[in-house]
């Protein structure tokens, strides 16, 4: 039996069948709280006598109708299958079902505002689970028109891709049982476009609604809406969004020389969401924990400009054009990555937006890309287990990088002509890789047979490092750049990068003397223009980021960097040298507290917040997994203290600023000694301030969870901040703080909580495993080793594929990696030795946690010699 899966195969040979054409969707969301009516009508063309299947996830189905002919639903459906026999050439299909509301964050989500009681419901389809909420042929390359009627309580707003057809009607009679029962009304929506299943919406619910309008390149006026949660209205700020869109629209209409192809463009912010956002066709949702209620750092405000950006881009690819199937998921995913940064570089305020791709999406990529799981560009996607955990960092952002490369190389008005004639010969359709390579050979005039098999058909990161001689006087007599390639993945790649040099200068700051761009291919490449020329203080190989590439610095360029690091202007450079210095730690070549002491001595003078934000992520790696254990404490507690003086009144972090912000949320997560948690109770109770900073709620949360991570909160406590702040971020602090407590019977509490009950939804699941996580004392995770392995394949099989993802990648012992009471590396090995036939991805996952356990090891060893 299939169960949920659908294969590549079984895709291309039902789209060699059947011709899809049209959906008439007529949901009902009054019916009840768990479940609402669900009447499909599919019209389509087939192969004259053959047979197919349609896909449907549903608790009931009551009747199946095939070109007027009763089929029994005991008969034909089953798992998520309805079989098809004796088509037409012409067909229509009628399934009347009941479908299940879910509060996983797939198909149908429901949510109840604990502020007002209100019920919220958001749909997310990606990857298959439209079938949760109508009948489908679930694959992108069925393409149909799509018309949905709602029924949904009379005080709702509904939304969908298209603009409603007409005010929506009062149901006479009717009554409301999902909710405040207020009756019911009817929304009619005009029909879509030709789109995948993937990328309709249905999102319902009392939403607080914002308008605003645009005007498109081609005159037309496109109503915008921006909408979120009534109890978060008063956060919403709309006319940012709507700014941000506007610049958006401009950017992408002028390059892509194509009006934006749907009626309207209504931005959802909703409650429990998986992801960042997703690009439903005209109706794009996302996790409302961009609607601010507290403080959040300047890299978190920038990253939804970005994230606004790049599912306005997927507007054009992937709604407009769409992949044919999952196999090129990475160049959907790149492609909006790759532009929405530019766009965000170029059409907003935050023209630092390549720095923040340096050091957010490439540290990303670098890091999958040496997994075991590593998988080239263009992935072998062979069914839907395969691609629900292939949205990674090779996918989003080694691709985007790529895409960067080739834009160096082909150039950037080629590569924009290229896009253009293919939006223009495959509107509507569907397409793969080679499409768009085609119209990119065109327009450069360049074979991209060679540079594809290389960049995008293997796996693998290579490593650059200068190679550079010298005479008595300093004068550079030799230069070259070496390429070294990982065993596993022997591929020396071509790279359009820039070299640049760099001189101290009387002031301390790094100032750039030369830039050489140049093409570096093979082990080794000579640098003949450099020679002749004095030898500057730093040398940075693949300065301004062109290249995808692990860089080196050399011994002279490390030293001048450890003296001068908050010395260069711009923060891009500065980005890199981190980098570099970070995948050193990484790999065993740094120490992770040589790491620590230098990343704490210059972060202060660091002005990018994103750059911040990732460095003071990396500090907890390094303190929680890559110093030895022997001296983690010690390091630890070193660490935190000098965060608490950067806090101080006469620190050089300005009050207010955003350093200062998240360094407080850094010291909140690290303070273990009893004088840093006085200090936390005392920022907490108003007995010690900060300059010029508020504690908000989202702070008061933070530093309670640090309390009670350290044992100087409780229950008592975690409760009545919970009655202060009684709302669904509130229960989901309640609930990572309450996971967090350091006793044996708080953590099998949440153990049980996560393991045996299917009734967590997957926002409060995530808070819950990220609290567990949270320990000072290592001995309280030692119990859940075993009962993690033991439960792995019984999770797979009986939660959802995000569900189960959450669990199997959060709670593995990761952070018992080194400890001498378990070896995380050998047991991780044995599980994987034991099932050889368990599911792909989840054999997967669990390597990955492996891996990532072998590589702490290498790092503590590193961290030892240093003594």
């Amino acid at each position: 039996m299939p169960g949920q899966n659908l294969t590549r195969a079984e895709a291309r040979e039902r789209a060699g069948i059947v011709q899809a054409r049209s959906y008439d969707v007529e949901l009902d969301l009054t019916t009840s709280a768990t479940t609402f009516a669900s009447r499909t009508t599919i019209r389509f063309g087939a192969t004259p006598g053959a047979s197919t299947f349609v896909d449907l996830i549903a608790p009931a189905v009551h009747a199946v109708r095939l070109n007027g002919r009763d089929l029994d639903p005991a008969a034909v459906f089953a798992d998520s299958r309805i079989t098809l026999d004796g088509l037409a050439a012409d067909n229509e299909l009628v399934v009347a079902a009941d479908c299940a509301y879910m509060n996983t964050g797939e198909g149908l989500h429901r949510f109840v505002d604990p502020v007002d009681g209100e019920v919220y419901l958001y749909s997310q389809f990606e990857v298959a689970d439209s079938r949760r909420v109508f009948a489908v042929f679930e694959q992108p390359d069925l393409k149909a028109t799509f018309t949905f009627t709602v029924t949904a309580p009379a005080h709702w707003t509904v939304i969908s891709n298209s603009p409603a057809a007409a005010e929506p009607e009062p149901v006479p009679g009717a009554v409301n049982r999902n909710g405040r029962d207020t009756g019911a009304r009817r929304w009619a929506f005009a029909p879509t476009p030709p789109i995948s299943s993937y990328i309709t919406a249905v999102v319902a619910g009392p939403y607080a609604e914002e308008r605003r309008e645009l005007t498109s390149v081609d005159g037309r006026t496109i109503p915008l809406g921006v909408y979120c949660r009534a109890s978060l209205a008063q956060h919403l700020e709309a006319d940012e969004i709507a700014d941000i869109t506007r610049a958006g629209f401009a950017f992408y209409e002028r390059v892509f020389d194509r009006p934006y192809p749907f009626e309207k463009y209504d931005q959802i912010f909703v409650p429990e969401f998986n992801a960042g956002a997703m690009e439903n066709a005209g109706a794009v949702t996302f996790v409302e924990s961009y609607v601010f209620r507290s403080a959040v750092p300047q890299a978190t405000v920038e990253r939804r400009a970005v994230t606004v950006l790049h599912e306005l881009a997927h507007m054009w690819f992937g709604d407009l054009v769409t992949m044919r199937w999952w196999d090129d998921l990475w160049l959907n995913e790149s492609f909006a990555e790759f532009q929405s940064t530019r766009a965000t570089a170029e059409a907003t305020r935050w023209a630092s937006a390549w720095t923040t791709f340096q050091s957010l999406e490439k540290r990303w990529a670098y890091a999958q890309d040496q997994l075991p799981s590593t998988h080239p560009i263009a992935a072998d996607i062979r069914d839907l287990e395969d691609v629900e955990v292939n949205f990674d960092g090779i996918t989003y952002a080694k691709g985007a990088s790529v895409l960067r490369q080739l834009v160096a190389w082909v150039g950037q008005d080629e590569f924009d002509a290229g896009v253009r004639a293919y939006f223009a010969k495959h509107a509507w359709g569907n397409t793969s890789l080679a499409d768009l390579l085609s119209e990119l050979e065109t327009t450069s005039g360049r074979d991209l047979s060679a540079w594809s098999r290389l960049w995008l058909e293997q796996a693998g990161v290579t490593l650059l490092r200068p190679r550079i001689a010298t005479d008595a006087d300093g004068v550079i007599t030799a230069f070259d750049v070496l390429q070294e390639v990982p065993d596993e993945h022997p591929v020396a790649r071509p790279h359009r990068l820039a070299i640049g040099g760099y001189d101290v200068a009387a002031d301390g700051t790094l100032v750039r003397a030369w830039r050489e761009e140049l093409d570096v291919d093979g082990p080794v490449t000579p640098v003949p223009a450099l020679v002749g020329r004095p030898r500057p203080a730093l040398v940075l190989v693949n300065d301004d980021d062109l290249a995808y590439a692990r860089i080196r610095l050399d011994e002279p360029s490390r030293a001048t960097a450890a003296a001068h690091l908050a010395g260069f202007t711009s923060s891009l450079p500065r980005s890199l040298v981190l980098a570099a210095a970070w995948d050193g730690t990484r790999d065993g070549e740094m120490s992770a507290r040589d790491y620590v002491d230098m990343m704490l001595r210059y972060l202060p003078h660091e002005t990018d917040s994103t750059v911040v934000q990732v460095q003071l992520r990396q500090l907890r790696t390094a303190l929680d997994l890559y110093v030895a254990p022997e001296h983690r404490a010690q390091a630890a507690a070193a660490a935190a203290d000098r965060l608490a003086a950067l806090l101080g009144d006469d620190s050089e972090v300005a009050g207010g600023s955003d350093t200062q912000l998240q360094l407080l949320k850094a010291f909140a997560i690290h303070a273990s000694t009893p004088a840093q948690l006085d200090l936390v109770a005392d920022l907490l109770d108003g007995r010690r301030t900060l300059p010029d900073r508020t504690i908000d709620t989202d702070l008061r949360w933070e530093l309670l969870t640090s309390l009670v991570v350290g044992g100087r909160a409780g229950e008592a406590e975690i409760a009545a901040q919970l009655t202060a702040d009684a709302t669904a971020t509130g229960e989901r602090a309640a609930a990572a703080a309450r996971a967090a407590l350091p006793t044996p019977e708080a953590k099998a509490a949440a153990w049980a909580n996560l393991l045996d009950r299917d009734d967590l939804p997957n926002a409060v699941q995530a808070a819950t495993i990220a609290g567990f996580g949270r320990v000072q004392d290592l001995s309280l995770l030692l119990p859940f080793v075993e009962p993690y392995f033991a439960s792995l394949e019984r999770v797979w099989a009986s939660r959802t594929n995000e569900i189960a993802q959450n669990i199997a990648f959060g709670l593995h012992p990761l952070e018992l990696t080194g400890d001498a009471r378990v070896d995380v590396v050998a047991r991780t090995e044995r599980w994987l030795a034991e099932h050889p036939d368990a599911a792909p991805a989840l054999r997967r996952i669990v390597a990955e946690q492996g891996d990532d356990a072998r590589r702490a090891l290498a790092a503590q060893e590193a961290d030892r010699r240093r003594g």
